[in-house]
C-alpha cells in the first residue's frame, strides 16, 4: 500500500500541492483518535487512485497549517488538482461519498485525449 508523506512545514505542503498535478493532503492531529483511525480507511480508499499523490501534515506539530489552510478541526482531506482545492472534507467523512467526488475529479482529469482520430 502505498504511504503518505510526511510533511513537516506550511512551505513544505505548498511545495508539495505545486509539484503534483493531484495532490491529497491529510492533516490531523496526534491527539485526534478519529485522525488516527480515518487515515488507513482513507489510505486504503486512495489505493486505486496511483495519479494521486498523498501526504499528510500535523497541526499540532505545524501549528501554522491551520492558518495556512483554514483548519478548524481535525482530521481535514484535502484534493488539490493543479494547485487548485477541489475537495475538502473534514472531521466526520463518509468513505462511500468522498470515493464518489474523487472519482469524477479523477475521471475527468485522468481521462486520455481523444486526439482527433
Amino acid at each position: 500500500m502505498r504511504e503518505f508523506e510526511q510533511l513537516m512545514s506550511v512551505e513544505s505542503a505548498n511545495k508539495f500541492i505545486g509539484h503534483h498535478r493531484l495532490a491529497f493532503l491529510y492533516i490531523s492531529m496526534t491527539s485526534c483518535s478519529v485522525c488516527h483511525a480515518l487515515q488507513p480507511q482513507v489510505q486504503r480508499l486512495l489505493t486505486k487512485y496511483s495519479d494521486i499523490q498523498l501526504a499528510t501534515i500535523n497541526a499540532q506539530e505545524v501549528p501554522a497549517v491551520a492558518g495556512s489552510f483554514s483548519v478548524f478541526t481535525a482530521p481535514v482531506l484535502l484534493l488539490y488538482v493543479e494547485g487548485k482545492e477541489y475537495i475538502r472534507e473534514a472531521r466526520i467523512v463518509h468513505l462511500d461519498l468522498l470515493d464518489e467526488k474523487i472519482n469524477k475529479i479523477y475521471d475527468l482529469v485522468t481521462e486520455p485525449s481523444s486526439g482527433g482520430e
